[in-house]
């Protein structure tokens, strides 16, 4: 693990400059797709054993030919599969690492960062371990059940049962609730995020079709699965994603190794009951939270710091059990700046390590 001194903040800019580039990136039409050119040349060569795709669960249903779109007559379509790509290297030896993303965003989220540095998904290999990056179901390659968009249109269902489709925008969803700076265009002095590329991560965001307030999500049976097919995983998980490894462990912690949420939307800490918390409490949790949690996210709900504070209160609960929590800030181990998006920090291969020691601790016994 590096020591508190590898995370000491080293300004790339005056906050001036960061202010100017952040507004500039928060004016409208001033978005620039992410090019080739802003990619950053790897340091040397990737070695895999194998790389590939393939698909966690599904469901067959049957589908008036109105639901399917009018093409065709009545036929079956699948529903609620999860896209998985991965990479394994070569000479594997580490725990697989299951990377899931958070609220209306993709697997992109863990890949390269928005201005072209290595993400994640290939740091872990790197070091490593196998990585397997998800589309939640209902995003991206996974797909959704279009059906009832279809029967509004065509009158066969009332319009107030389409469900919301959720998306964050760029000013207030991203900028002041990923706590990348107090304010629209304004950055906080130490930022680790890189504002320059603001417009970059925007283009990233995709709506999410599912909803938030479903009972039961079928992520969670989804990614107990993975785990289980893997014969052992690490689940990591961000922002909406936070929480569901615990739904997945409760569901089946069979392949389950160990569990980092990384900045998660909850972890309902008076929800659970305690028969569950005991059943958490037979796995490690890394719960990792960044900086400027008090800052006003600008939209409705919990802050930042409430949330902490419910996972510091779902500690406090799988402590009495005997269970293995750590719950940290980055700030806490000397690094300021860090936002919600910390995969896409300036330092983010710092805080990948700070994970990865933490993963090898408790995977490796």
């Amino acid at each position: 693990m590096s020591s508190n001194d590898d995370f000491t903040i080293r300004p790339l800019r005056t906050f001036a400059a960061a202010a100017l580039l952040a507004c500039m990136c928060a004016a409208p039409g001033a978005v620039a797709a992410q090019e080739l050119r802003d990619i950053r040349p790897s340091e040397g060569p990737l070695v895999l054993q194998s790389r590939g795709s393939f698909y966690v669960g599904g469901e067959q249903v049957d589908k008036t030919a109105v639901e399917i779109g009018d093409l065709g007559p009545d036929d079956q379509i699948t529903i609620h599969q999860m896209y998985v790509e991965y990479m394994v290297p070569d000479g594997a030896s580490k725990v697989p690492v299951v990377m899931v993303h958070g609220a209306t965003l993709s697997g992109k989220t863990y890949d390269t960062t928005p201005d072209g540095r290595m993400g994640w998904y290939e740091y872990f290999v790197r070091k490593g371990h196998p990585a397997y990056v998800v589309d939640q179901i209902g995003r991206a390659r996974s797909g959704f059940d279009q059906s009832v968009f279809n029967n509004v249109r065509a009158g066969q269902t009332p319009p107030d049962e389409q469900p919301s489709l959720l998306r964050l925008g760029d000013r207030f969803g991203s900028w002041t609730n990923f706590r990348i700076g107090p304010e629209p265009g304004q950055p906080f002095p130490e930022t680790q995020f890189p504002v320059e590329a603001a417009g970059k991560l925007s283009r990233q965001s995709i709506p999410d079709l599912l909803g938030t307030s479903r009972a039961s999500n079928p992520n969670w049976k989804a990614l107990s699965d993975l785990a289980w097919q893997l014969d052992g995983a690490v689940l990591l998980t961000h922002s909406q994603s936070g929480p569901y490894p615990l739904e997945s462990a409760i569901i089946d912690a069979t392949g389950i190794r160990a569990i980092v949420m990384v900045e998660p939307g909850t972890c309902n800490a008076q929800v659970h009951t305690d028969e569950e918390i005991a059943t958490l409490a037979k796995t490690p949790i890394f719960i990792l939270f960044g900086d400027y949690l008090s800052s006003p996210t600008k939209l409705p709900g919990p802050s930042w710091e409430d949330r902490f504070n419910d996972c510091k209160a779902f500690k406090e609960r799988v402590d009495v059990a005997e269970g293995d929590v750590r719950l940290l800030a980055t700030a806490d181990t000397g690094t300021r700046g860090n936002s919600h998006m910390m995969m896409m920090d300036r330092n983010n291969l710092q805080i990948a390590d700070l994970i990865l020691a933490w993963i090898d601790e408790k995977t490796s016994r």
